[in-house]
């Protein structure tokens, strides 16, 4: 398994708990009306959605810091 399909793995299991989380404190403030639930539970989407863009990009900028073909001859 390369690094980077582990990383892979590490990040969609993050952006599945802070989904799973954000779920979980939307239905505290749906239950008890607690403000504090509905302002984590958009935090905790927030986060979601970086690590979502995150990986999504990931592949690309990993080719991005790769050196060249050419280069690695010189």
């Amino acid at each position: 398994m390369k690094l980077l399909t582990a990383h892979k793995i590490l990040i969609a299991s993050a952006l599945v708990f802070f989904v799973f989380f954000a779920w979980w404190e939307f239905r505290n403030y749906s239950n008890n009306g607690d403000g504090w639930a509905a302002w984590r539970s958009a935090l905790y989407l927030v986060v979601a959605l970086g690590f979502g863009v995150y990986l999504k990009n990931l592949k690309r900028w990993y080719k991005s810091l790769r050196p060249k073909e050419t280069e690695k001859r010189d």
